[in-house]
């Protein structure tokens, strides 16, 4: 035993013989060897252990296990109790959900609190099993093929090649006692149902069913090597630009792969992303959302923002000054005589209008539908809407495009974009309203 897990951590680079690190101690037989073996091993350790109030009795039955066995062994134990009923029910998740983030969330402040180098879980070979089929039951792509992995962030797994029966085996020539989860004998959920019922039917069918599994999902993860090399440079143009060109993936012999890569990550969701891939032909300002992003085809593009409020704010200017409209806008408005030291300026961030034209107080707000202006340099009126298409500009743009309008609601100025013709200078404007974005 001592070992094989020795090789396995050398081969991936799991531990360091000076790290420290914690270990996730339920007092069942998988945590038990996994706690005696790093010891052993000589790798600095202290335990610690959850308990759920899920079991009554049993639930501290285990808690007083664990800490007799760290104190036999002189390892520091680390104890946290959890509400987990009333922390499944505050966020409508599941019972096994809730465990599962009030566990990683402790192990993660516990270790960034104690500086350690890791947390080592005692999930194996045959939760690896478990783990492919429950993946392939309820759909997964390559990724979940491949099974858990030795190393997550901090989540380390050292008994990832060890079988239950092996574990079993070392305990028992040991005489090391251990608890059992009762939970874990009834198929009541999906890991128990495959591993009571599922496996052993599969195991009738090939004894080494669960060896064969592993091979596949090695066979797997070296085909997702192949794979991610394609992708990660996508996946980070799209994180750094903001976008990707729609042929890089419309071109490519899977546009389905591709678009689930790329954007599973922000929250898309598999039904989503089918949709997106049958449909080549997505018309500009085709919108698709997830919960936490946006994801807009434009002009041969596809658009990734986070999900944002539309800016709804409309601040009332009554006179000149410096007005403030959110963190990143801010307004100065002056007037100034028109002499022979006077010059329009050039540039979209600061124009000037004739002053005699415009009736305080002015409102900068967001663009509404049906909004209209006359260009400057036109003699029609455009809709707001048309000229920011016209501008090429996208959704994105145009929900954040901001006017400015005077008392009776004309529009003088489409904020850092073009003024109104009606209020332009003209050869007999006395004084000028100037209007500039300062930074």
């Amino acid at each position: 035993m001592h070992n094989k897990v020795q090789q396995f951590i050398r081969q991936h680079h799991l531990l360091e013989s000076d790290g420290r690190y914690l270990v996730a101690l339920s007092g069942g037989a998988d945590s038990v060897t996994l706690l005696l073996v790093l010891k052993e091993l000589g790798y600095y350790t202290e335990a610690v252990h959850c308990n759920f109030r899920l079991r009554g009795g049993e639930a501290d039955r285990d808690e007083k296990f664990c800490q007799t066995l760290c104190d036999e062994m002189g390892i520091s134990l680390h104890l946290a109790h959890f509400d987990t009923r009333t922390y499944a029910a505050l966020h409508k998740v599941s019972i096994e959900m809730a465990a599962r983030e009030l566990r990683y969330a402790y192990f993660e402040q516990l270790r960034n609190d104690l500086q350690m180098d890791g947390v080592c879980v005692a999930h194996h070979r045959d939760d690896n099993v478990e783990t492919i089929l429950m993946n392939l039951i309820r759909g997964t792509g390559i990724h979940g093929m491949t099974g858990m992995a030795p190393e997550n962030g901090y989540i380390l797994r050292p008994l990832l090649d060890v079988s239950r029966d092996e574990i079993e085996h070392f305990l028992h020539e040991r005489g090391q006692a251990y608890v059992t989860d009762s939970t874990n004998l009834t198929a009541d959920v999906v890991r128990n149902k495959i591993r009571l019922n599922i496996l052993p039917q599969l195991k009738d069918i090939n004894p080494a069913v669960a060896d064969n599994i592993l091979r596949t999902a090695r066979h797997m993860a070296e085909a997702e090597k192949v794979l991610d090399d394609l992708v990660s440079p996508m996946l980070q143009t799209l994180r750094n630009d903001g976008f990707i060109e729609k042929n890089l993936i419309f071109q490519s012999p899977s546009p389905e792969y591709l678009l689930y890569q790329l954007l599973t990550p922000f929250g898309f969701q598999p039904p989503q992303i089918m949709q997106m891939a049958a449909r080549p032909d997505m018309q500009t300002g085709t919108l698709w959302q997830s919960k936490t992003h946006e994801l807009l085809f434009d002009r041969g593009r596809m658009m990734l923002r986070p999900m944002e409020e539309q800016p709804s704010k409309v601040l009332r200017i009554p006179e000149t000054g410096t007005y403030v409209y959110d963190d990143s806008l801010k307004v100065g408005i002056r007037q100034i005589t028109v002499n022979e030291n006077f010059s329009i300026p050039k540039g979209k961030t600061h124009i000037c209008l004739d002053a005699s034209k415009i009736t305080f107080p002015l409102m900068l707000r967001p663009c509404q539908e049906g909004d209209r202006f006359i260009p400057f340099g036109m003699n029609g009126s455009k809709l707001v809407s048309d000229y920011l298409t016209d501008c090429k500009k996208t959704l994105f743009d145009k929900r954040r495009q901001l006017v400015l309008t005077q008392s009776n609601g004309d529009i003088l100025w489409l904020l850092g974009e073009r003024p109104d013709n009606r209020f332009r200078i003209t050869s007999s404007t006395i004084d000028a309203l100037s209007l500039e974005i300062q930074s």
